[in-house]
């Protein structure tokens, strides 16, 4: 099929080399966009985006977006941040700051080119909620001084920016509310439950649980969440969200747990640990908007998304 270059865009992908945006950067090859992946490899892998690095259309540029960056685009999704506990609190200050300054320099960016700009935040901003399941109109129940905070506080302070861009300077954005998502090219070392869990089975190892593993989180499969991704930088002008993406279907900790050892086939037994500090015990949201805005709504259960990225695990683990 012919190439249409009057609908062809060049489009930023920030974080591009990371577990979300390298997925993006598969999507909009595949829908025939010209992609920039900006990432500075602090979380990021070339191992992610290897398969990219030949493709006619598909350009890498190590930077570190906490500084300004000069590029021509019709588009930018700005994704760039450390998003597991494990990695954004490892150097807290430089996560606050490639969320604040990212966004000032990537809004920056948009303000100069006039183009339509996505901001990837979290449902982090709802903290440990008070509301349940959490819609987008909730302000959240969030520690400012916390372990935790440099995200989250990050995150809010990044749709604060988008916002007043808006509103100041009439830029067009868009911003999701991403919830627990899992998949191939999780990192193996990021300490999130799926990754933790599968890597433990894998090995026969104890399953590490905090708390009573009753405590819950919804889990989507990323194919499900880029496509939500798509269709809201896709969707109606004046239309900016925030959007909760995620899925609904609620689980314990526990019940993943053994779906896991499950599907792996694996010998691991459950330990149970102490609670973290600021840990959500709940966490699951009203995908209400997303159903009527962008007619969203995940497809892919978790078990066959866990059976997917077990057998990654599987290729990357030996």
């Amino acid at each position: 099929m012919a190439r249409d270059y009057f609908s062809t865009k060049r489009i930023l992908v920030t974080g591009g080399a990371g577990f979300l945006g390298s997925h993006l950067c598969d999507r909009l090859l595949a829908e025939g966009h010209d992609v920039l992946c900006v990432d500075n490899l602090f979380t990021g892998s070339k191992r992610n985006i290897e398969h990219l690095l030949q493709h006619p259309r598909f350009e890498f540029m190590r930077h570190d977006v906490c500084f300004p960056l000069f590029v021509e685009v019709d588009q930018i999704f700005n994704l760039a941040c450390p998003a597991s506990p494990v990695h954004y609190q490892h150097d807290p200050v430089s996560t606050t700051k490639v969320s604040v300054h990212g966004a000032i320099n990537m809004l920056g960016l948009a303000k100069r080119l006039r183009c339509r700009i996505f901001q990837a935040s979290t449902s982090e901003v709802y903290g440990d909620p008070t509301v349940h399941p959490q819609v987008e109109s909730y302000w959240g129940n969030v520690n400012p001084i916390g372990i935790r905070s440099c995200y989250d506080e990050g995150k809010r302070c990044a749709e604060t920016l988008f916002f007043d861009y808006h509103r100041q300077h009439n830029l067009d954005i868009k911003v999701v509310r991403i919830f627990n998502t899992y998949g191939p090219r999780m990192h193996p070392a990021d300490g999130r439950v799926v990754s933790n869990f599968i890597i433990q089975a894998l090995k026969n190892e104890a399953i590490t649980l905090y708390g009573d593993g009753l405590q819950t989180r919804s889990f989507c499969y990323v194919d499900d969440l880029i496509e939500g991704f798509l269709r809201l930088m896709n969707s109606r002008d004046g239309f900016t969200g925030p959007v909760n993406i995620g899925n609904p279907n609620e689980f314990t900790i526990r019940q993943l747990a053994e779906l896991v050892i499950e599907l792996t086939g694996s010998s691991s037994k459950l330990e149970f640990r102490p609670l973290p500090s600021d840990d959500p015990l709940q966490r699951r949201p009203d995908i209400s908007l997303a159903q009527k805005e962008l007619g969203w709504e995940p497809t892919i259960q978790l078990r066959e998304g866990l059976g997917k990225t077990i057998d990654y695990f599987r290729t990357i683990t030996g």
